[in-house]
């Protein structure tokens, strides 16, 4: 995802994805702040989401855990989700691609907060079942490429059939499959391995 964003931090506005917009969306400011905002925060987000799920990562770091939260929450929340929303009324494909723009980041702003308001409340069963949901839609812009190049290349879809299926399906396919993992006891693991990776080790007993 970094090599796929930072040729965009030249601003330059005919380049990759950019060259698929009107030159009056490329013109408008309010269309290049989302857009600029949105790649460079979803970024930050990947990168503070994916060692909460490592807990050996986190061993004797407790800290960690929780800066690498904050920063994860405070991004949805105040950057990627907004901008995300600012983009969806740009989208291709009319009304179908909007809608299902718009309701991706709704869902993901929505599904973040719930796991920000049960952490506070120290509901850490619940907090990890919600984060496994919220990052599930993180991942939907790595999902949005994949089932891409698949129905294109695989099934040999029209690009227009492969848009706006994939529109949709990259974060309700995402959220189904965080749900299948969350009724199996993937986030009770999960929280059972972060605290046992805090626990010490037992002292050898003296002969």
């Amino acid at each position: 995802m970094l090599v796929m964003v930072l040729p965009y931090l030249s601003f330059e506005p005919g380049i990759h994805f950019l060259t698929t917009k009107s030159d009056e969306t490329n013109a408008s400011g309010l269309f290049r702040l989302g857009f600029y905002v949105h790649i460079t925060s979803s970024l930050v987000v990947l990168a503070a989401g994916l060692p909460q799920f490592f807990p050996a990562l986190l061993r004797r770091r407790p800290a960690l855990h929780r800066a690498l939260g904050k920063v994860y929450v405070a991004t949805i929340l105040a950057l990627a989700a907004p901008s995300g929303l600012i983009l969806a009324g740009y989208a291709n494909g009319g009304l179908a691609a909007k809608v299902g723009f718009t309701l991706q980041c709704f869902v993901w702003w929505l599904a973040t907060w719930q796991a920000y308001r049960l952490a506070r409340q120290r509901r850490w069963a619940e907090h990890t079942e919600w984060m496994l949901r919220s990052f599930a839609v993180t991942l939907a812009a790595m999902s949005l490429r994949l089932e891409s190049y698949a129905m294109f290349h695989w099934l040999g879809t029209k690009p227009i059939e492969t848009y706006l299926t994939v529109t949709w399906l990259s974060w309700t396919g995402n959220l189904l499959l965080a749900e299948v993992l969350v009724q199996g006891g993937a986030a009770r693991r999960l929280l059972r391995d972060f605290y046992a990776s805090k626990q010490p080790k037992p002292q050898a007993v003296p002969a």
